[in-house]
């Protein structure tokens, strides 16, 4: 999936190097059925390799919701196997986002419950509108989160914070994720966009290379079979032979602006 496309569930368009991916299902909250997931990770996946993207927009449509959880419709009749297996595949999505190369901005519009909370979390950084609203509701259900939840709230605010909003299922205000660094920033609904192209800007005038690699290494600190020291000593030593950091350091030296070919 490159370029312009549209499903029943998203929409993604590249301008400027960058993919703007959008949730298509207002009518619903922008929900997570499981294919909207499916067709989330293609879109991402499709530009790991792509040199004319530089990062990611991902946003839901309207001004009510980001993604107001998982579909439960889809899944109220599951069994044992079936529950197991949809929260393993959320997970494979979900670390394709975290692993992407390139940086990828949650736009949090409204809503981000529980799925949708979810998917904005496994985002590299999330910008926040001022009616936005975080939470894990799964409680309410009678269930767990399902997509990773429990382990990067707790990697994002605390384990104290995280269990108080996991086990009592309240929301979380955008200026209370701010305040607790679960988002990035906090600005009005219509500048949401402007402000995560704004980050994007100052990222495509970077190392495409350099930028990988610090991905590579802030996600490396949470991997517990990965050393993160040992994975930046090998990543910043690997430079030593690349043409970006040859690019880089002569720009400095010569005071002008880089020219990064990745």
């Amino acid at each position: 999936m490159t370029g312009n496309v549209m499903t029943q569930n998203i929409s993604t368009n590249i301008e400027n190097g960058i993919m703007y991916i959008t949730i298509t299902r207002e009518s619903k909250m922008n929900a997570l059925n499981i294919q909207t997931l499916k067709d989330i990770r293609e879109a991402v996946a499709s530009i790991y390799e792509n040199n004319e993207v530089k990062g990611v927009i991902l946003t839901g449509a309207g001004t009510k919701a980001f993604a107001a959880g998982a579909d439960i419709s889809e899944f109220v009749n599951f069994n044992v196997e079936e529950g197991t297996r949809m929260s393993a595949e959320g997970h494979a999505v979900l670390n394709t986002i975290e692993k992407c190369p390139k940086p990828v901005i949650a736009a949090v519009n409204g809503f981000a419950l529980g799925g949708g909370n979810e998917l904005a979390m496994s985002c590299h950084m999330r910008i926040a509108s001022e009616n936005a609203r975080f939470g894990q509701p799964e409680v309410n259900l009678g269930i767990t989160p399902g997509y990773a939840g429990t382990q990067r709230l707790a990697q994002l605010i605390g384990r104290g914070l995280a269990l108080e909003y996991l086990l009592t299922a309240d929301m979380i205000t955008a200026h209370d994720a701010y305040r607790m660094g679960l988002v990035n920033h906090v600005v009005p609904q219509d500048q949401l966009i402007a402000k995560c192209e704004e980050i994007l800007s100052k990222v495509k005038t970077k190392s495409p290379a350099a930028v990988a690699s610090v991905i590579r290494c802030v996600n490396a600190y949470y991997e517990k079979k990965m050393d993160g020291n040992n994975v930046e000593i090998n990543e910043f030593g690997n430079f030593f032979g690349s043409e970006d950091f040859r690019e880089g350091t002569s720009a400095f030296m010569e005071k002008r602006k880089a020219n990064f070919k990745g």
